[in-house]
């Protein structure tokens, strides 16, 4: 049997603990997608290592966006300006049809 070893499981386990998830709360069998009811208040579950326990309320969804992806939120920082390009025809480049000199 290929059982992995309970030290890799428990470490998978132990990753796992403070994951965030949002749920809508919406009565009966209604639907329970975010993009369904974006107006419709959630609350914030954390997962402890045995069960999801609440955490948070959000009114809507761009609340729980804000709480669930707070690195969303930050400004990209800025990277290396990109090289413009050389002159010259290099094979990549679309060859330019002949010129005529006719005037």
């Amino acid at each position: 049997m290929d059982d992995e070893p309970l030290e890799e499981w428990a470490e998978r386990r132990k990753a796992k603990i403070g994951r965030l998830r949002a749920v809508p709360i919406v009565s009966g069998y209604g639907p329970k997608g975010s993009h369904l009811n974006p107006n419709t208040p959630r609350v914030i579950e954390r997962w402890n290592g045995h069960a999801w326990e609440p955490c948070a309320f959000a009114a809507n969804l761009a609340e729980t966006k804000r709480i669930l992806y707070p690195e969303a939120q930050e400004p990209p920082t800025p990277g290396p300006a990109p090289k413009p390009l050389g002159s010259g025809t290099g094979k990549h480049r679309k060859p330019q049809a002949p010129r005529s000199d006719r005037r």
